[in-house]
């Protein structure tokens, strides 16, 4: 009798073990299951909100000139989603105060981006991946948080307009830079540049740079290497003096000098007479220097029109300057040679 009462016990011992793993076994299968069934949900619900946010930005998307324009503009986007890989045909991007922090990595897969302006947002930095945007032309990021600019910019072989302006902690390029031949527009205003970078210099086609709001302390000697220069904005900087070879700027045409710290001008500029557009204005310059009187014209409101504007370019200012410096040179010679006769 024992020994049954034994061997029932080994055998419910036995039974009770195994209704424990087959338990286990089958909670493990349902949470496996219902893991699945989460995970499938959960990929079922991320492709739907792919689909709602790509009808969004199909939403944003015109076409303009031929090109199809994705324009996003006071809402709040501060990452681009990555469903917008889905609309790569896209040629220009036209995204403004939206609070966005970020250029994608993903940009490198549009190949037929023309134009990338994401002005007045709160992005830090240009990827790397702009190197393989190609065909863009124009890149304008002006009013952000930028504070360095990739290398592979250079890259960017058919760009002709960038803006970095009023990124304000921005005071370097890449050498790399000098390697875009189409480059014409260039606006880095209003940022912490100390001088006009080597790489800015070296652009060949170089025809438009605005440099004013910075601290620009002087300009460099060989100025003149900017043969395409037309339009050379410099205001509100810290210029005590102008490089003798800003004369050799053969095809400089408008010259801003407002609010530096000049006290001269230099002789040779009076040759510049291409110069059609020049401004002086509030700059402690040695001499004061009135305007000759124009010669009488008959109809009095075209005489005051170009008085008015005689005073805002400051090209006849810049002559009357010029040649006062010289009769006050010639004075001062003439005294001190009679000084030393006597």
């Amino acid at each position: 009798m024992p020994a049954a009462v034994v061997c029932c016990g080994a055998v419910g011992s036995i039974r009770s073990l195994w209704e424990t793993r087959i338990k286990k076994t089958t909670e493990e299968i349902q949470k496996q299951k219902q893991q699945r069934d989460k995970t499938s949900l959960g990929r079922l619900s991320h492709l739907w909100e792919d689909r709602i946010i790509l009808a969004k930005l199909n939403e944003k998307v015109v076409t303009e000139d031929g090109r199809l324009v994705l324009r996003i503009e006071k809402e709040e986007w501060k990452t681009l989603p990555k469903a917008l890989v889905h609309l790569v045909q896209i040629q220009e991007w036209q995204i403004h105060r939206t609070g966005l922090q970020s250029i994608p990595s993903f940009i490198s897969m549009f190949s037929s981006l023309m134009v990338l302006d994401l002005s007045h947002n709160a992005i830090t930095e240009i990827p790397r991946e702009i190197g393989q945007c190609v065909r863009l032309r124009d890149l304008l990021v002006s009013y952000n948080r930028v504070h360095t600019v990739p290398e592979e910019l250079g890259c960017c072989e058919n760009l002709e307009r960038l803006e970095l302006a009023m990124n304000r902690n921005l005071c370097e390029l890449p050498a790399q830079l000098s390697r875009l031949k189409k480059l014409t527009h260039l606006d880095l205003s209003m940022n912490q540049f100390t001088s006009i970078p080597d790489c800015v210099v070296d652009l060949p086609a170089l025809e438009w740079l605005d440099m004013g709001g910075n601290r620009l302390q002087c300009l460099p000697e060989d100025i003149h290497r900017m043969e395409h220069i037309n339009a050379l904005w410099l205001q509100r900087n810290e210029l005590e003096t102008l490089p003798e070879n800003i004369s050799r700027c053969f095809n400089l045409t408008t010259l801003v000098l407002s609010r530096n710290k000049l006290t001269d001008i230099p002789k040779l500029m009076e040759g510049m007479t291409q110069l059609s557009f020049v401004n002086f204005r509030d700059n402690p310059l040695t001499m004061d220097v009135d305007l000759p009187p124009l010669k009488k014209r008959s109809g009095g409101e075209e005489e005051e029109e170009e008085e008015d504007d005689r005073e805002m370019f400051g090209r006849d200012f810049m002559l009357a300057y010029i040649q006062e410096e010289r009769k006050r040179r010639f004075a001062a010679l003439n005294l001190h040679r009679a000084g030393t006769k006597s």
